[in-house]
Parts: structure tokens; sequence; C-alpha cells
């Protein structure tokens, strides 16, 4: 088993893109990242290599668990009495304003009926949503609201495992791959860039690929 700290170090990036999957979903990135660094932490303390499965597949699973856990229990982010008291008053005018005018009143429209800024007036509405539930319980769901989430767990798996293959690759086989795939460079044009016959780019790329399909499997 690879040691704790250099394996955590090294994939950090990891809970990045975990992290950033739940952006503007009402809870602060910082307690997103520090959600996702625990899980990265569980994740090489459990992982045994003699598995065969890379770290980056075993460890996404763990980190996006303990992300989706901090939205089960609501979030750290604390709200003030005045925050809950404007929220309860702005909810209250936002319905007055709807029933009256028959539309979905503007921020500045609810800023000026309240005597607030405009900025005071969005966190008031952020704090009178309900909670999201990310995972579908199964249980009573008249008591919390589902928005569809498309599940980031295979694709950040198969772009992180991905990655990890290209980097484990010769330099001068990665820049093959990288002409070919990531700029779309044709295998004559490849050819050129790095003074080979098409027909010698070929054939390495062939066995290039069947070695990062063997890789990844």
């Amino acid at each position: 088993m690879a040691e704790p700290r250099p394996l955590a170090q090294d994939n950090l990036g990891l809970v990045h893109l975990c992290a950033n999957r739940f952006r503007n979903r009402g809870i602060e990135y910082e307690e997103l990242y520090s959600a996702g660094c625990i899980g990265l932490l569980k994740a090489v303390r459990a992982f045994d290599e003699k598995r065969g499965v890379m770290f980056s597949t075993y460890a996404v699973p763990v980190i996006l668990g303990e992300i989706k856990r901090l939205f089960r229990d609501g979030g750290a982010v604390k709200v003030s009495r005045s925050v809950k008291e404007l929220s309860l008053k702005v909810t209250r005018l936002r319905e007055e304003l709807m029933l009256k005018n028959g539309s979905e009143p503007t921020v500045s429209q609810l800023a000026q009926a309240c005597g607030s800024d405009e900025e005071s007036v969005v966190e008031a509405l952020n704090v009178s949503l309900a909670p999201v539930s990310l995972t579908d319980s199964g249980d009573d769901k008249s008591r919390q609201i589902d928005i569809p989430v498309e599940p980031p767990d295979e694709d950040i798996t198969e772009k992180l495992s991905l990655r990890q293959v290209l980097g484990e690759l010769d330099p001068r086989d990665r820049q093959l791959i990288c002409l070919r795939y990531y700029k779309s460079l044709t295998q004559t044009q490849t050819a050129r860039v790095m003074d080979m016959t098409q027909v010698q780019v070929s054939r390495r790329e062939k066995k290039i690929l069947e070695a990062m399909r063997k890789s990844l499997l």
C-alpha cells in the first residue's frame, strides 16, 4: 500500500474536480473541498494496489460520497437571525407581488419593496430555498425537492483514468496521441511533425492504443 501523504498530495486534483461539480448548490466551495479532502484521505487509507484498480477509479466515489454527505447533513453554513427574518419578509413580498402583477418579481423590485439592497435580497432568497436532495431515498418525497443531477462518478473517473494512462506513456508516444486525438491532426500531418512516415505513425498508434486499453481495463 502506498504511503498516505504523498498519494493524497498527488491526487488533490481529484477533490477539485469533484467539488467543482457541486458549485452554486447552496454550500460554499471551501466546505465542498474540505469534505472532498476527508473522502480522499479515507480512500488513501483503504486503497489496496493489489486489487488492480487505479487509485482515481477507487477514490472518486469515496470523495463524492463525503461531498454528498455534506448536502444530506445540511452543510456547515450558519445563517444569522437577521438574514432569516429578511428571508421571511422577502418570501412574503415575493408572493404578494406575484399575485399582484402575475409575474415573478425582479431582485431590484423586491429590494425596493422591502427597503434593502439587492445583495441582501439575493442572500435571503437563497436561504428560503428548500434543501436539495442529491439522492433519491425512496422515502416520503413530499418532504424534499429532488433536482436532477447528472451522475458525475463515471464521467470523472473515465477522464481521470485516461489522464493517468496518458501521463504514464513515453513522451514521444504521448505526443503522438495528443497530436492525433487532442489536436485532430491526420496521420500524415502527425508524421510530418514527428519526422516519421504515415505507415510508422499508423503502426505505432495502434500499439499505443492497445496498450492504453489494457491499462484502462
